[in-house]
C-alpha cells in the first residue's frame, strides 16, 4: 500500500473526458496507487453536485427527455458500485459466491454492490487468475511525474509493478512497446484505512499498457480478501471458498469444542462403494510429493521423464530405492467374474501401513519400525529396523523407539524391502495417512495407494491436512497417539485407524468425510434452482481447469473439461458457454454457470509451487511453463540465510519484459472470453490470493525449526524462530490474502 493517504475532502472533480485528477485520497486497494478518484468518493461527489449551477447554491431542475425515460424503463441487468454503499470490511471470495447464487439461484441480495434486474441475468462465468495483483495496476510515479502525465493528457508513461516491487522499491515502467526498464520508488505499505475497502475506477489512460483492456471490460477493480486465519497465519483455499457453500451450524453445535461428530442428516443415505474408487490419482500423488511408480504413467516418454527426475532427486536404484513388481497399471485390475457380488474390496488385497522414524548422524529421518495390518485387522508385519547411520535421537516421545529396543536388532532397510516386495503384489492396495512420508522412509514406490488425508480433506481445503488423531476422534470416536508416557506412538494402532477410516468411507460413500457433509457444492445448489418457474429443469454448471477436474473439484459439475494450457482453457470456456451443436459433451445452449482457471501467469511468477507436477503445456503457448529441470529453482524451500523481509530469491520474479508479455497474454485471454460471452452474462474475475511465496517460505522455516527444536538445543538448530519471524509471517500472510476482483454484466 503506497503512502500519500489523504482525506476525502482532498478529492477533485472528475473531468469531462472521464478521467480523474490523480492528486487526492490515496489508494483504496492494498498496494494500489490509484491515479483516479476512488469510486465511492467520486460517485458521491457527482451525486452531491448533480443539478447544481456553479457556486450559487441554486438547484436547476431539468426535465428528462423521452429517450432518458425509455432507457430508465429498460430491464437490462447491471452490477455496479453503489454511491450509497458503506463498506465496513473487505469484499471476500464468499461474497463473490453469494453474488453468483443471488443471480442464478436462491442467494440473498448482496450489500456490497448494487444489482439491477438480477432475474434477467442468464449466465455467469467466474474466472480465477492467480498472479494478478493490485500492484500491477499501480503507476509507481512521483507527484511531479503525475502532474506532468496529467498535463500531457494521459499520454505519458505507465508502470507495471508487483508486490515484490513494492517491498524492494522497484517498478516496471513501459512506454507502449515490448521494451521495459526498472524505475525506483520509495513507496511502502502503510496501515489499512476504511477507504481501502472500496473499489477503484479503472481509467484506460492511467493503466499500464498490458492492462488497458481491463478498462474496456470492467468499471472498477475491487479489493477481494482471500480466506485465511490471521491468528495462525494461514491462507485457505480460494478455490473451495468459491465452489463450496458452507451449511449453517446450530447454536448447540457452535458451543461444542474439539472435533465434532460427523453430520448425518435425515437426507443422508449410505452408498457402499468399492475400495478401488478411492485409489489416489496421479495428480493427487504429485501434489503431495509421492515417489511415483513407473506403472502410474501411460506412455514410455512419461516414464522416462519421471525416471530422470528421480535420478536427480536421488530416488533411483543406485540410491537404494526399489519399485514393487508391477509392470503396468492394468495388472492390478480383477476380472468382474472373480469379484464376489457386493464386495467392497473388489478382489484386491488390502494392507494398511504405518512407520516410525528416528534422527541419524546423516541429519536424516531413517526407518526404525514398520507395521502392516491386513483387512481383518490382524498384523501382517511388525518389525524393528536398524538404521544405516548412527542414531543421534530416538525421538522416543513420538516414535516410541528406545535405545534398548534397537540394540539387539540386525534387520536392515534392505531386508524390509525384500519382504515388502513379496507382500506387495499388483493386486495389493496400500493404505496409510500421508503415506508419502512412509514410502520415502522405505525408499519404495507402489502404484496403488489410498491416503486417508485425501479421503477426508481438511474442511478449509488444501494445502491444509487433518491429522490422523483428529480424524480418529471425529469419525471413529477413538483416541489414538495419546503418548502412553515414554512409549510414544504405536504404529500398529495408527495403521488400524487408517484401515477403519477407509472401511467407513467404503460403507458410507464418496461424499462421507468431505466438505459435502458440512457444506454443499455450488453446482448442487445451482442444480436445485429452476431456470424458469414454468420449467422443472435446474441450473447446470461446468468446471474448466488444468489437469483432470472431473476427479476433483468438477465431480459435481455437469461438465468438466481438463486442459494443459491457457489457450485450451479459453476455448473450453467458450464451448461451455455456447454448447456443442450435437450436445456431445456440453448441452446445446451451454451451461448456466462456468468456473475456470488460467494458470500460466501463476506459473511464470513462481506462485505455482509444484512446478514439476504440472501438466505439459503445448509449444505454441506464448508463455513457457516451468519444466522439471527448473523445478528445484521454483519450489518453496527454507533458507535461513535469506532475510525474512524479502522474497525468496530462489523464487524470483521473471524479467520485466517476460512479466509484461505474460500479463498482456493473460489479459488477452480474459478479453477473448469476455467478447465471446452472450448478452446478459455476469462475468467475474478474481485472483484468489496475493503473492503467497514469502508466507510459504516463512512457514517452511517455522516447521523446520519446530522439528529441530524437539530434538536439539536452541544453539544447535540450523534455523531459528523468534518474534521477529513470527511478525514477518503475519505480515506475509496478510499480503498473501490481498487479492483483487472484477465484476460486470456484459
Amino acid at each position: 500500500m503506497a503512502p500519500g493517504k489523504r482525506t476525502r475532502d482532498d478529492f477533485e472533480e472528475e473531468g469531462e473526458d472521464g478521467t480523474t485528477n490523480p492528486f487526492g485520497v490515496g489508494q483504496t486497494l492494498a498496494g494500489l496507487n490509484d491515479r483516479s478518484m476512488p469510486a465511492h468518493a467520486q460517485e458521491k461527489e457527482e451525486s452531491d453536485n448533480d443539478g447544481r449551477n456553479g457556486e450559487s447554491g441554486w438547484q436547476t431542475v431539468n426535465r428528462k427527455s423521452k429517450k432518458q425515460k425509455k432507457e430508465k424503463a429498460g430491464n437490462y441487468p447491471s452490477i455496479a458500485h453503489s454511491a450509497q454503499a458503506r463498506l465496513q470490511s473487505f469484499v471476500k471470495i464468499g461474497d463473490l459466491q453469494n453474488l453468483v447464487l443471488y443471480l442464478l439461484a436462491d442467494g440473498t441480495a448482496p450489500q456490497w454492490v448494487s444489482v439491477r434486474h438480477h432475474a434477467e441475468v442468464r449466465k455467469a462465468v467466474v474466472l480465477m487468475v492467480p498472479g494478478l495483483e493490485a500492484d500491477m495496476f499501480d503507476g509507481k510515479i512521483t507527484l511531479e511525474e503525475a502532474r506532468k502525465l496529467d498535463s500531457d493528457g494521459g499520454n505519458g508513461t505507465t508502470v507495471l509493478s508487483t508486490s515484490a516491487d513494492v517491498q524492494n522499491g522497484v517498478g516496471v515502467q513501459t512506454n507502449g512497446s515490448s521494451e521495459a526498464h526498472v524505475s525506483q520508488s520509495n513507496k511502502q505499505r502503510i496501515h489499512i484505512s476504511p477507504d481501502d475497502y472500496y473499489p477503484v475506477r479503472l481509467v484506460a489512460p492511467k493503466l499500464p499498457d498490458p492492462l488497458k483492456p481491463f478498462a474496456d471490460m470492467f468499471p472498477h477493480i475491487w479489493p477481494v480478501k482471500a480466506p485465511g486465519d490471521d491468528k495462525f497465519s494461514r491462507l485457505h483455499s480460494p478455490l473451495y471458498a468459491m465452489l463450496t457453500s458452507p451449511l449453517t451450524k446450530s447454536k448447540e453445535e457452535k458451543k461444542r469444542k474439539g472435533p465434532q461428530p460427523p453430520l448425518e442428516g435425515k437426507d443422508w443415505q449410505n452408498k457402499r462403494t468399492p475400495i478401488t474408487e478411492f485409489l489416489a490419482n496421479l495428480e493427487e500423488l504429485r501434489e503431495s510429493d509421492y515417489p511415483l511408480h513407473p506403472a502410474v504413467f501411460e506412455t514410455d516418454a512419461e516414464k522416462e521423464n519421471e525416471m530422470e527426475r528421480r535420478r536427480k532427486a536421488h530416488q533411483f536404484s543406485q540410491d537404494g530405492w526399489v519399485d514393487t513388481k508391477v509392470d503396468k497399471f492394468e495388472d492390478g485390475e480383477t476380472p468382474a467374474s472373480e469379484i464376489q457380488q457386493g464386495s467392497i474390496t473388489a478382489g484386491r488385497d488390502i494392507i494398511a501401513m504405518d512407520c516410525e522414524m528416528c534422527k541419524t548422524s546423516a541429519d536424516l529421518f531413517e526407518l526404525t519400525r514398520v507395521s502392516l495390518v491386513g483387512w481383518d485387522g490382524d498384523i501382517v508385519l511388525d518389525k524393528l529396523v536398524k538404521p544405516e547411520n548412527p542414531i543421534t535421537d530416538y525421538l522416543t516421545p513420538y516414535s516410541g523407539i528406545t535405545k534398548a529396543m534397537l540394540e539387539p536388532v540386525t534387520t536392515t532397510l534392505a531386508d524390509i524391502q525384500a519382504q515388502l516386495l513379496t507382500l506387495l503384489t499388483p493386486k495389493t492396495i496400500l493404505i496409510g495417512h500421508s503415506l508419502n512420508a512412509d514410502l520415502t522412509a522405505l525408499k519404495m514406490t507402489h502404484p496403488f495407494v489410498i491416503d486417508t488425508a485425501f479421503l477426508y480433506p481438511h474442511p478449509r481445503g488444501p494445502p491444509l491436512k487433518s491429522s490422523l488423531k483428529w480424524l480418529s476422534q471425529k469419525y471413529l470416536t477413538r483416541e489414538i497417539q495419546k503418548g502412553h508416557g515414554s512409549q510414544g506412538h504405536d504404529s500398529v494402532e495408527d495403521a488400524r485407524a487408517c484401515l477403519d477410516l477407509v472401511k467407513q468411507k467404503c460403507e458410507k460413500g464418496k461424499l462421507w468425510g468431505t466438505s459435502e457433509v458440512s457444506g454443499e457444492s455450488i453446482f448442487k445448489r445451482l442444480g436445485r434452482a429452476l431456470k424458469r418457474r414454468d420449467h422443472e429443469e435446474g441450473r447446470t454448471g461446468a468446471v474448466v481447469d488444468w489437469g483432470e477436474p472431473k476427479r476433483g473439484i468438477g465431480s459435481n459439475a455437469a461438465v468438466a473439461i481438463g486442459c494443459t494450457n491457457d489457450e485450451e482453457v479459453v476455448a473450453a470456456v467458450k464451448r461451455a458457454v455456447v454448447g456443442d451443436p450435437d450436445g456431445a459433451l456440453v448441452p446445446g445452449g451451454g451451461v448456466d454457470f462456468v468456473w475456470a482457471r488460467l494458470r500460466e501467469l501463476e506459473d511464470l511468477r513462481g506462485w505455482w509451487t509444484h512446478a514439476h507436477n504440472k501438466p505439459s503445456t503445448s509449444s505454441d503457448s506464448a508463455v513457457t511453463p516451468t519444466t522439471s529441470a527448473t523445478a528445484a529453482s521454483t519450489s518453496i524451500i527454507s533458507t535461513p540465510a535469506i532475510p525474512s523481509t524479502i522474497l525468496n530469491p530462489l523464487v524470483s520474479e521473471p524479467s520485466p519484459t517476460a512479466l509484461a508479455a505474460a500479463v498482456a497474454h493473460t489479459t488477452a485471454h480474459i478479453h477473448s472470453i469476455y467478447q465471446a460471452l452472450p448478452p446478459c452474462t455476469a462475468f467475474i474475475v478474481y485472483s484468489g490470493t496475493g503473492d503467497p511465496r514469502e508466507m510459504a517460505r516463512l512457514q517452511a522455516q517455522q516447521q523446520q525449526f519446530q522439528r529441530e527444536y524437539r530434538t536439539r538445543k536452541w544453539d544447535d538448530c540450523t534455523v531459528h524462530w523468534t518474534d521477529t519471524e513470527a511478525q514477518a509471517l503475519r505480515r506475509a500472510c496478510a499480503r498473501a490474502r490481498e487479492g483483487v476482483g472484477f465484476v460486470v454484466v456484459k
